[in-house]
C-alpha cells in the first residue's frame, strides 16, 4: 500500500505501462454503473432508509470516523441506525453479526471498532442487500441503514450518498485503478448527493466544492484499561513508537505532530493483522482506535490508542438533518 499511495502520487513510467489494465477497469465500472442505471441489473431496497458512505478513491480516506459520526449522529436524532459493511480483511462467510466478542480477523477491523464506538448493531457480508436483510431480521427496530462502504454497491438502492474524500490525498494522479486510485471518474461526483472534505491536523483543504469535516484528536486511552484516557498532551514525556497499519499512517503521524508528541514512525499496510512480537511489549506504543481492536489480547502495560473525532462544519449538518430519509 506504501508503494501505491506513492504511484497513485504522480503520473510517471510506471503509471504509463499501467494505463491499459486502467482503461479495462474503468470500461468494466462504467459498464456495471450503465447496467444498473438502465434497469439490466436489478437495484434492491430492502424497506428501510440507507444512507451510504463511500469514497471514489482507494485507500484511507477516513470513511470510518465519518461513518462513526453519522451513526452516533442519528441516534442523537432519535433514529435507531443499524450498519452494514463488507468487513474487508476479515474471514467470515456469509452475514455475521458484529459484537465485542468477535475478532478483527473475523468481521474486520472497521466495522468492529464501528460496533466499539457507536453500540449500533452491524451485520457484515460481501452482499450488501444480503447484509441488511439480515440486520433487519436480527433488530427488527432499526429503522435506518448506514452503509459503510458501499458506494459502488449499486444493488443496494440508498436514500442519501455521502462521498468523502481526504484533503491531504485528493484525487491523487486522477488514473482508474490500477494505475492510479480512482475507483470511479470524477465525474461520478456529480451524481453524489454530498462531497465531505475530511482535513487532518497538518493539512490544508483543497480547492474543489463540497462540504468540510476536521479531523481531530480525541483522548487517548490504555488498551490493558480502556476506561483510563487522558489527552495526549498529558501523556509522559519521551519518545514512543506510532505504529499503525492504516491507509494513510501519515495523516496518524501528523496528528501526533500538532500535538507535540515525540515519536518514531513504524508504518504497516493497510488493514494489518498485528501479532504478538510485533511491537516491544515492554516498550511505549501509539497506536490508532483501527489498530488497537487487532492488539487487545496481547497489549503491553504501556499500550495506547488515541481517538480520532469527526467535526463536520455547522452548515453541513443542518443540511444533512433536513435531508436525513424519514
Amino acid at each position: 500500500m506504501v508503494f501505491s499511495r506513492r504511484l497513485w502520487a504522480r503520473t510517471g513510467a510506471l503509471t504509463l505501462l499501467l494505463l491499459p489494465f486502467s482503461a479495462l477497469f474503468a470500461a468494466a465500472a462504467a459498464l456495471r454503473r450503465l447496467a444498473y442505471r438502465r434497469g439490466w441489473l436489478a437495484v434492491v431496497r430492502v424497506g428501510v432508509p440507507v444512507i451510504v458512505v463511500g469514497n471514489i478513491t482507494a485507500g484511507g480516506s477516513g470513511k470510518t470516523p465519518m461513518a462513526i459520526w453519522l451513526v452516533n449522529h442519528l441516534r442523537a436524532r432519535g433514529y435507531r441506525p443499524g450498519v452494514v459493511s463488507r468487513g474487508y480483511g476479515g474471514h467470515a462467510r456469509g452475514c455475521v453479526d458484529v459484537n465485542a466478542s468477535r475478532s478483527p480477523a473475523e468481521v474486520g477491523d472497521e466495522p468492529l471498532l464501528i460496533h466499539l464506538k457507536t453500540g449500533a448493531p452491524v451485520v457484515v457480508g460481501r452482499d450488501r442487500v444480503s447484509a441488511a436483510r439480515t440486520l433487519l431480521a436480527r433488530y427488527p427496530g432499526v429503522d435506518l441503514i448506514v452503509a459503510d462502504d458501499g458506494l459502488q454497491h449499486y444493488r443496494l438502492a440508498r436514500d442519501l450518498e455521502l462521498v468523502v474524500v481526504d484533503a491531504a490525498a485528493g484525487f491523487g494522479n486522477g488514473w482508474p485503478l490500477p494505475a492510479g486510485p480512482l475507483r470511479e471518474p470524477r465525474s461520478r461526483l456529480q451524481t453524489a448527493d454530498a462531497l465531505i472534505q475530511v482535513v487532518r491536523p497538518g493539512a490544508q483543504p483543497r480547492d474543489f466544492a463540497g462540504w468540510r469535516a476536521d479531523f481531530v484528536a480525541g483522548r487517548a486511552w490504555c488498551l490493558r484499561s480502556p476506561d483510563v484516557r487522558r489527552p495526549l498532551e498529558d501523556l509522559p514525556q519521551g519518545e514512543w513508537l506510532a505504529a499503525t497499519g492504516i491507509g494513510r499512517p501519515e495523516g496518524f503521524f501528523d496528528l501526533l505532530a500538532t500535538h507535540g508528541v515525540r515519536f518514531k514512525p513504524r508504518a504497516f499496510a493497510d488493514h494489518h493483522a498485528f501479532a504478538a512480537g510485533e511491537l516491544p511489549v515492554d516498550g511505549r506504543v501509539l497506536m490508532t482506535e483501527k489498530d488497537a481492536v487487532k492488539c487487545r489480547d496481547f497489549a503491553g502495560a504501556d499500550w495506547w490508542a488515541v481517538e480520532l473525532e469527526a467535526v463536520p462544519e455547522p452548515a453541513w449538518v443542518d443540511w444533512l438533518d433536513a435531508r436525513i430519509p424519514r
